[in-house]
Protein backbone atom coordinates (compact mmCIF):
# COMPACT_ATOMS: atom_id res chain seq x y z
CA UNK A 1 0.00 0.00 0.00
CA UNK A 2 1.26 3.53 -0.25
CA UNK A 3 1.83 5.73 2.10
CA UNK A 4 -0.62 9.04 2.40
CA UNK A 5 0.82 11.97 1.88
CA UNK A 6 -1.73 13.59 3.62
CA UNK A 7 -0.59 11.28 6.70
CA UNK A 8 2.99 11.82 6.05
CA UNK A 9 2.75 15.84 5.92
CA UNK A 10 0.64 18.55 6.54
CA UNK A 11 -0.33 19.45 3.14
CA UNK A 12 0.26 23.09 3.36
CA UNK A 13 1.15 25.86 5.73
CA UNK A 14 -1.16 25.54 8.97
CA UNK A 15 -3.12 28.34 9.19
CA UNK A 16 -5.42 26.58 12.00
CA UNK A 17 -6.21 23.11 13.40
CA UNK A 18 -6.96 20.89 16.37
CA UNK A 19 -7.53 17.41 17.45
CA UNK A 20 -9.68 16.34 14.23
CA UNK A 21 -8.91 18.20 11.08
CA UNK A 22 -6.70 21.69 10.02
CA UNK A 23 -6.67 24.07 7.52
CA UNK A 24 -3.93 24.56 5.35
CA UNK A 25 -2.64 27.11 2.72
CA UNK A 26 -2.06 25.58 -0.98
CA UNK A 27 0.67 27.72 -2.28
CA UNK A 28 -0.58 28.80 -5.55
CA UNK A 29 0.37 32.71 -6.84
CA UNK A 30 -2.83 32.63 -9.05
CA UNK A 31 -5.20 31.43 -6.07
CA UNK A 32 -4.15 33.23 -2.81
CA UNK A 33 -6.26 32.21 -0.49
CA UNK A 34 -6.42 28.31 -1.59
CA UNK A 35 -6.99 26.33 1.54
CA UNK A 36 -7.58 22.67 2.39
CA UNK A 37 -9.61 21.31 5.10
CA UNK A 38 -8.04 17.96 5.94
CA UNK A 39 -9.26 15.88 8.57
CA UNK A 40 -6.95 14.75 10.57
CA UNK A 41 -7.36 10.85 10.95
CA UNK A 42 -7.04 8.67 7.77
CA UNK A 43 -10.52 8.16 6.12
CA UNK A 44 -11.17 7.62 2.61
CA UNK A 45 -14.66 9.18 2.48
CA UNK A 46 -17.26 11.42 4.23
CA UNK A 47 -19.44 8.38 4.89
CA UNK A 48 -16.24 6.95 7.19
CA UNK A 49 -17.27 9.43 9.48
CA UNK A 50 -20.12 9.60 12.07
CA UNK A 51 -23.04 12.07 11.48
CA UNK A 52 -21.47 15.05 14.13
CA UNK A 53 -18.08 14.65 12.37
CA UNK A 54 -19.59 15.07 9.25
CA UNK A 55 -21.61 17.71 10.29
CA UNK A 56 -18.75 19.51 12.10
CA UNK A 57 -15.92 18.65 8.97
CA UNK A 58 -18.66 20.80 6.72
CA UNK A 59 -19.33 23.64 9.43
CA UNK A 60 -15.24 23.97 9.48
CA UNK A 61 -15.06 23.70 5.11
CA UNK A 62 -18.47 26.43 5.44
CA UNK A 63 -16.28 28.70 7.89
CA UNK A 64 -13.03 28.46 5.56
CA UNK A 65 -15.48 29.80 3.06
CA UNK A 66 -16.62 32.72 4.47
CA UNK A 67 -12.63 33.40 5.57
CA UNK A 68 -11.34 33.26 2.34
CA UNK A 69 -14.82 35.17 0.88
CA UNK A 70 -13.84 37.87 3.24
CA UNK A 71 -10.49 38.42 2.49
CA UNK A 72 -9.84 37.75 -0.84
CA UNK A 73 -12.84 39.28 -2.46
CA UNK A 74 -13.32 36.84 -5.15
CA UNK A 75 -16.04 36.14 -7.94
CA UNK A 76 -16.67 33.33 -6.44
CA UNK A 77 -15.34 30.15 -4.52
CA UNK A 78 -15.33 26.40 -5.73
CA UNK A 79 -15.81 23.80 -3.09
CA UNK A 80 -14.50 20.48 -4.24
CA UNK A 81 -13.71 16.90 -2.00
CA UNK A 82 -11.96 14.50 -4.63
CA UNK A 83 -9.45 12.30 -3.48
CA UNK A 84 -8.30 10.66 -6.99
CA UNK A 85 -5.15 10.95 -6.18
CA UNK A 86 -4.75 11.75 -2.04
CA UNK A 87 -7.73 8.78 -0.77
CA UNK A 88 -7.55 10.56 2.24
CA UNK A 89 -10.95 13.03 3.26
CA UNK A 90 -10.19 16.64 2.57
CA UNK A 91 -11.78 19.62 0.84
CA UNK A 92 -10.43 21.95 -1.63
CA UNK A 93 -11.74 25.79 -0.69
CA UNK A 94 -10.60 27.57 -3.70
CA UNK A 95 -11.29 31.08 -4.29
CA UNK A 96 -12.02 31.85 -8.29
CA UNK A 97 -12.47 35.52 -10.63
CA UNK A 98 -13.34 35.78 -13.99
CA UNK A 99 -9.94 36.35 -15.18
CA UNK A 100 -8.17 34.11 -13.91
CA UNK A 101 -6.16 31.48 -15.47
CA UNK A 102 -8.19 28.84 -15.94
CA UNK A 103 -12.17 30.55 -15.52
CA UNK A 104 -14.69 29.15 -15.89
CA UNK A 105 -12.88 26.03 -15.94
CA UNK A 106 -12.39 24.27 -12.70
CA UNK A 107 -8.29 24.98 -11.43
CA UNK A 108 -7.54 21.40 -12.33
CA UNK A 109 -9.00 21.76 -15.79
CA UNK A 110 -7.59 23.65 -18.82
CA UNK A 111 -5.60 26.75 -18.91
CA UNK A 112 -7.72 29.60 -20.28
CA UNK A 113 -5.04 32.43 -19.86
CA UNK A 114 -1.58 31.34 -20.02
CA UNK A 115 -0.40 35.18 -19.41
CA UNK A 116 -2.70 35.89 -16.43
CA UNK A 117 -1.29 38.25 -13.70
CA UNK A 118 -1.02 36.09 -10.37
CA UNK A 119 -3.50 37.92 -7.60
CA UNK A 120 -1.89 39.72 -5.16
CA UNK A 121 -0.82 37.34 -1.97
CA UNK A 122 -3.16 37.13 0.95
CA UNK A 123 -0.87 37.16 4.25
CA UNK A 124 -1.28 34.07 6.25
CA UNK A 125 -1.99 36.18 9.32
CA UNK A 126 -5.04 37.79 7.38
CA UNK A 127 -6.71 34.58 6.59
CA UNK A 128 -5.51 33.53 10.06
CA UNK A 129 -7.22 35.94 11.87
CA UNK A 130 -10.35 35.70 9.42
CA UNK A 131 -10.15 31.91 10.28
CA UNK A 132 -10.69 32.52 14.20
CA UNK A 133 -13.37 35.04 13.40
CA UNK A 134 -15.18 32.45 11.16
CA UNK A 135 -14.67 29.40 13.48
CA UNK A 136 -15.35 31.16 16.31
CA UNK A 137 -16.20 28.67 19.42
CA UNK A 138 -16.85 25.85 17.33
CA UNK A 139 -15.43 22.68 19.11
CA UNK A 140 -14.22 19.23 17.69
CA UNK A 141 -17.05 16.50 18.24
CA UNK A 142 -15.87 13.85 20.80
CA UNK A 143 -13.72 11.11 19.31
CA UNK A 144 -16.21 8.50 18.04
Amino acid sequence: MNPCELCETLGGAVLWQNTACRVVRVADPHYPGFCRVVWNAHVREMSDLDAPSRQYLMAVVFAVEAAVRQTCRPDKVNLASFGNVTPHLHWHVIPRWREDRHFPEPVWGQVRRENATPRLEIADSVLQEALLVALGDLEAPPRS
